[in-house]
């Protein structure tokens, strides 16, 4: 006789781990985390040791302090041993404070990581960055989310300067366990889908910390491990997400021969499985389904043979939903240290964001007892007698049956029965008939069972309808911000302070959940500030603020240092420092009587000012030596003048003054020099060099390359050693702006002035004229990008420098070689130009160069392939291509 019957429902099945909620204190402010588990590569004092880390602790001399002043070439750190797999989620940092007697922080930082001790991983942001911002005074903590999640054992915190600093750093760490104990996963490397009308969209594993060999992933994990579950259209955009699809991983069928994907999964020990979670797209309308079936084999121990005996499971396809879904994969409770599954197409795509695991650390016990007793499920004896069963409600349940022992019955009749229902799926499995049982009692368990069904199914429609109600509110993930919530005072009129972390059961949690703990207080920190100045820009300081088109691919939206100043025209780059030395010194340059400006033509505008080409009388007297040359016959000289509206605010009053100081310091023959300004009164204007042949572009496409046909019908023409001696004066220039660390950001043809002898100048209106605004991409609320000439960084990144300059000249010599005929990249549309810049950031093989122009030397273009090289590093200096251009160049 039964004493009772458990049912344990399972409703829709989630994510492993949810980002949003695993936000706990790991315990170095509580002290959970040991002095012997936190380690460092050196310390100043005794008092100044790795054990002083501790957040808002002020032991000893109040932090970690490596020894010495920081150089910007040390790598000093600080390690913590977390004693188990932990999903790491958030960094909070603070400067050593010292009871006010300390003034030392770290202003950025990066982490590596480590699962066993002897590999280090660096991490990186989703968009390739691994600097991360920390402190700007002492006291303050500075909370960052960590976009993607570290799951790993061991921590190095790497304080990164710009200058040489002394650094004290405090931590707390965040996160929970890791229970699914997977440390690795491996397979073939995402493809890119490709599709007539939609957006190249990129499917690889982007944040798998593994390696790559073959085409395949080894050794690490990715996103398929983040917790971050896929959208139901995988070509929507999330506001993190760099590119559409960002969140799956994917593979086309007719790209691997079988017809399946095979997937092998690391586990850190022998575990008993449950089952295994996968989260899959199912947009049939685009060629993606579900998997058909799927085969899994069991590796006992680390050192053995694959066990011959699969575990098989054949999915239902659903053609009318196509919602992204979990298929729940039931592994029959086998005990393993590692898996490899099979996965089988059932259409063309094949698309997971998520892949989980249930199962317990050690085999399970074998129970001695002849009386069976309701031990947890995880626990209980031999695998238990298993029938196929399927619904159309969806929901996976378990039946488990106890009763009392019989003196007729075997024990291995009374072991539990488990019943796995599946959203339109069979499980198939082998059932395990008791030996020498009794029939009847077997038959009446399952009249009784089968009778009760009726009244579970209706149960699981319920609990379903529910769910869905429950469903219904998005689930979002933000970007960088992030509010700490902590519990309300006893006195609700004072919050608390914004630096205290108090409790160990506290979290920290995004934004998109204020309403889980309405009890709690939100602390919003203020976002750092993206403004428009001249020094290189840092992603890490940026919050996305604004949506594209939902046509562009998402990554575009990168936060960008407006490139374009008030005028509408270019503005260099400078070096922080230089900046601000800038804004301390008067302008050096004269003043010249603005009556004497006699206008010509506009050549362009910005929000706050114009650009004029005028003549400039009594130039040459009035400036005497440093006068520009008279053109034939004129008595007046040819100028651009940029000048400011009257309408234009104080900022962009300050910008343009810091424009003139900026030009002032530029004295090189390949440069648009600054000959003079009228400031004394409004509206303010700056006068520069003007050529009279224009720029190069509207120049080289107005010729030919020289010939006797040319000669002989008299057609305007160039010959290879213009276009070389060009070359080599452009590079002279840009050699010269490298020199002060000026980062032009928007060199090309149109931006290259020539004289009659061929001598060129390089400026920087061409952003301004209206006749090159399809050279520009231009983003909403935003400045106008370059992106056909632009380095892969500088489009995802933000990041401008004299490397991304050597990037842009490559493509000016691809201009120049073409003679202007057409356009960088004509074949591909704007979007699909950031999509390329994607791939040199994946760095699989599978970016598009620009081809050989008819007229380049192969030397030459060689030379370009160097400037387009991924890596900064491994591009040329302006210097080196300087020196090679002009052994080519006779006139050099």
């Amino acid at each position: 006789m039964f004493l009772f019957l458990l049912v344990v429902l399972h409703p829709k099945a989630d994510a492993q781990i949810d980002p949003g909620e695993c936000r706990y204190p790991l315990g170095m402010e509580d002290g959970r985390i040991q002095n012997a588990d936190i380690t460092a590569s050196s310390q100043w004092y005794d008092t100044t040791g790795p054990q002083y880390a501790r957040l808002n602790r002020e032991e000893g001399d109040g932090a970690w302090c490596p020894a010495g002043q920081l150089q910007p070439s040390d790598v000093q750190y600080l390690q913590l041993d977390l004693r188990q797999l932990t999903f790491l989620t958030v960094v909070a940092t603070q400067g050593r404070y010292a009871r006010s007697s300390g003034n030392e922080f770290a202003r950025k930082y990066r982490l590596t990581y480590s699962r066993d001790g002897h590999r280090w991983v660096p991490w990186r942001n989703r968009f390739g960055n691994e600097i991360i911002m920390a402190n700007v005074n002492t006291y303050e903590s500075v909370v960052k989310d960590l976009h993607p999640p570290i799951i790993t054992r061991f921590l190095r915190l790497i304080p990164v300067t710009d200058t040489v600093h002394t650094v004290c750093m405090r931590i707390e760490l965040f996160g929970c366990s890791w229970q699914d104990g997977l440390t690795a996963y491996s397979g073939p490397e995402g493809h890119t889908m490709m599709a007539p009308g939609y957006p190249i969209t990129p499917l690889n594993d982007s944040t798998y910390d593994g390696v790559q060999e073959r085409r395949r992933v080894l050794g690490g994990l990715g996103q398929l491990t983040d917790g971050v579950i896929g959208l139901d259209d995988f070509s929507q955009t999330r506001q993190y997400m760099p590119w559409p699809g960002y969140d799956y991983v994917g593979w086309r069928n007719d790209s691997l021969g079988p017809g399946y994907i095979e997937m092998e999964f690391q586990f850190d020990r022998q575990r008993n499985f449950t089952f295994m979670k996968v989260h899959s797209n199912n947009m049939f309308a685009r060629g993606v389904k579900v998997f058909s079936s799927v085969s899994c084999v069991f590796k006992p121990r680390l050192i053995s043979h694959w066990e011959p005996e699969s575990v098989e499971f054949h999915t239902v396809l659903d053609d009318r939903n196509p919602s992204a879904r979990y298929v729940t994969v039931p592994l029959d409770r086998r005990v393993a240290t590692a898996i490899r599954c099979r996965f089988y197409f059932a259409d063309t795509w094949m698309m997971f964001s998520e892949i989980s695991f249930q199962s317990a650390t050690n085999p399970l016990p074998t129970l001695k007892s002849p009386m069976m007793t309701s031990l947890p499920f995880e626990t209980q004896s031999r695998a238990p007698t298993t029938f196929t069963a399927a619904t159309a409600t969806g929901v996976l349940f378990r039946v488990v049956l106890i009763g009392h022992t019989h003196p007729r019955m075997t024990p291995s009749v009374k072991q539990t029965l488990i019943w796995y229902f599946t959203d339109g799926s069979t499980v198939t499995t082998k059932p395990r008939p008791p030996e020498d049982s009794n029939t009847s009692i077997l038959i009446g368990c399952l009249v009784t069972i089968i009778l009760l069904l009726v009244v579970i199914i209706f149960l699981i429609l319920w609990w379903q309808y529910v769910c869905k109600v429950m469903e219904k509110g998005p689930r979002r993930i933000l970007d960088e911000e992030v509010m700490v919530r902590l519990p309300c005072s006893s006195d609700s009129s004072q919050s608390p302070p914004l630096n205290s972390l108090d409790s160990p059961y506290e979290r920290v949690f995004l934004l998109d959940t204020p309403t889980r703990f309405p009890e709690r207080t939100e602390l919003r920190g203020k976002a750092p500030d993206c403004g428009s100045g001249y020094a290189e820009p840092d992603i890490t300081r940026c919050t996305h603020q604004q949506s594209l088109q939902s046509s562009v691919p998402h990554y575009a939206e990168t936060l960008i240092v407006k490139l374009q100043g008030v005028t509408g025209s270019n503005t260099y780059a400078v070096p922080a420092l230089t900046a601000d030395s800038l804004t301390r010194k008067d302008i050096t340059a004269a003043e010249f009587p603005r009556e004497h400006l006699i206008f010509r033509e506009k050549l362009g505008e910005g929000q706050f000012g114009e650009v004029h080409l005028c003549e400039a009388e009594g130039l040459v007297e009035f400036l005497g030596e440093d006068a520009p040359p008279l053109l034939d016959g004129k008595s007046s000289v040819l100028v651009a003048v940029k000048q400011l509206r009257a309408d234009a605010t104080a900022n962009a009053r300050n910008d343009f003054l810091k424009e003139i100081k900026i030009m002032s310091r530029l004295n090189d023959p390949n440069i648009i020099r600054l000959l003079c300004v009228c400031v004394h009164s409004d509206p303010l204007c700056m006068v520069t060099e003007y050529m009279e042949n224009g720029d190069l572009n509207m120049f080289l496409s107005q010729r030919e390359i020289e010939s006797t046909l040319t000669h002989a019908n008299n057609i305007p023409s160039v010959s290879m050693m213009d276009l070389l001696h060009m070359a080599v004066q452009i590079a002279s220039g840009m050699k010269y702006l490298g020199s002060l660390n000026f980062v032009h950001r928007d060199l090309a043809t149109r931006n290259c002035l020539l004289d009659r002898q061929l001598t060129i100048k390089i400026s920087d209106f061409g952003m301004s004229r209206n006749l090159y605004s399809s050279d520009y991409y231009r983003i909403q609320g935003r400045a106008v990008l370059p992106i056909r000439w632009m380095a892969w960084e500088s489009i995802l990144l933000g990041k401008f420098t004299t490397g991304s300059d050597v990037w842009a000249f490559g493509v000016t010599l691809w201009e120049i070689f073409t003679l202007c005929t057409e356009q960088p990249y004509s074949l591909l549309t704007d979007e699909q130009v950031i999509e390329n810049s994607g791939e040199f950031f994946r760095n699989q093989g599978r970016q598009i160069y620009l081809s050989p122009p008819p007229l380049c030397p192969p030397a030459l273009y060689e030379l370009m392939m160097r400037c387009w090289r991924r890596d900064i590093i491994d591009r040329p200096s302006f210097n080196s291509l300087y020196q090679a251009l002009r052994f080519h160049s006779p006139r050099s």
